[in-house]
């Protein structure tokens, strides 16, 4: 029972009020066992989808949180995935249900349902190729949120006559947001920031060694830019592509009601 049925039983007098708020208040999350509570509702709440992070789960927990996530929502991410991980997934789901992105370490369960596109849509940056695993995730992120996602890799500072092409690929796509990966120094997102009218979000990535290696030196000088500039933490892919496909989305859906605006008043 959805919260539209719970509000329609006590309308039509067949549920009390008392027991409609018990009923509301349980909405929104699914038990497993004793150790997870998926929560069903995240994605239409917050605009953001959940996902099974596989690291310190056994492989059999994490097959059986995203059966109940592909029951609920017909589709489940999962990240941080290891090879047991993924031989148990593989084992559980079968190869044609089962979408593994090896840079990201990514899986996606489902049923054949699609995800819905948004009309939004997230550019994925990388400084170098070491960047493009914490790029990928942002990536399969921002898909699963139902954006079109454009990718440019491999174009670091050391050779910033790169950047060129890809910064007029990116403002053709119209991206509504920028993902920029990059380890070691970090200056590429300030860079990219400097260059775009859209929102950027710096990824910094634990490549690098030395003094400020393992993304400590990155982060800093992100956190630093002066070009405006949103920040995840270390290696946090998730992070960056959930927060670039939520500023699409809301973009994408602020078109699409003025554009619906419109063609009202000219058929009025």
């Amino acid at each position: 029972m959805n919260l539209i049925d719970i509000l329609r039983a006590v309308k039509e007098g067949k549920m009390d009020l008392e027991t409609a708020e018990q009923q509301a208040r349980s909405l929104g999350f699914v038990s497993y066992t004793d150790i997870a509570k998926l929560d069903s509702h995240r994605k239409n709440r917050t605009g953001v989808i959940e996902a099974v992070l596989a690291d310190c789960k056994t492989p059999e927990d994490v097959v059986e949180i995203a059966r109940v996530m592909v029951a609920e929502s017909k589709r489940a991410l999962i990240t941080r995935v290891s090879s047991g991980h993924l031989d148990a997934l593989k084992q559980a789901f079968g190869q044609d249900k089962l979408e593994w992105n090896s840079r990201a370490r990514t899986v996606v369960i489902h049923d054949g349902t699609p995800v819905p596109r948004t009309g939004g849509v997230v550019g994925i940056v990388s400084a170098g190729t070491a960047d493009i695993p914490a790029a990928e995730e942002a990536r399969v992120v921002a898909s699963e949120m139902g954006c079109e996602t454009v990718v440019v890799y491999d174009v670091g500072v050391a050779g910033i006559h790169r950047l060129i092409p890809a910064m007029h690929k990116l403002k053709a796509m119209k991206t509504g947001a920028i993902v920029v990966a990059a380890g070691r120094e970090g200056t590429l997102p300030t860079i990219v920031s400097g260059l775009v009218d859209v929102p950027v979000i710096g990824l910094p990535v634990s490549t690098g060694y030395g003094a400020g290696g393992g993304g400590k030196a990155a982060l800093l000088a992100m956190l630093q830019s002066c070009s405006p500039l949103a920040v995840v933490n270390i290696d946090a892919g998730f992070v960056a592509g959930a927060y670039a496909a939520r500023i699409a989305n809301m973009i994408a859906a602020a078109y699409t009601h003025g554009k619906d605006a419109r063609t009202d008043q000219e058929g009025e």
